[in-house]
């Protein structure tokens, strides 16, 4: 899996992901096209239940979230975009990949919004 990106479309802006090479990122490039609503969570990241829990297997999270990170929650079965860091680390929070262009595009919306997701192949 080199080189896969996606792409998040929403309010006419784009946002381009890298996606890393995990199975977590793989059981999540196998469920798109996907239509999402994220709302804010924390005031630091923009979140989405998804309709399948993805598999973890023994992925853990090797460091803290950065601005930037597309990561999955597995207790919770959510996608999370990243716009503020995380002071603590989890092992339940997996890095799917990280945003390549368009970080300040969403970071600022308020209300939820809904987003479609594509893979770039």
């Amino acid at each position: 899996m080199e080189n896969v990106k996606i792409k998040l479309t929403f309010n006419t802006e784009e946002v381009i992901v890298n996606m890393y090479d995990n199975s977590a990122s793989r059981d999540f490039l196998a469920q798109l096209p996907l239509t999402v609503t994220l709302e804010d969570y924390i005031e630091k990241e923009k979140i989405s239940i998804l309709g399948e829990k993805l598999s973890v297997d023994t992925v853990t999270a090797e460091s803290q979230s950065q601005r930037g990170d597309f990561a999955y929650y597995s207790p919770w079965g959510n996608i999370a975009i990243f716009y503020e860091g995380l002071a603590d680390s989890t092992s339940d929070l997996i890095i799917l990949g990280e945003i390549e262009t368009g970080k300040e595009t969403y970071e600022s919306i308020q209300a939820d919004f809904t987003v479609h997701i594509l893979a770039l192949f």
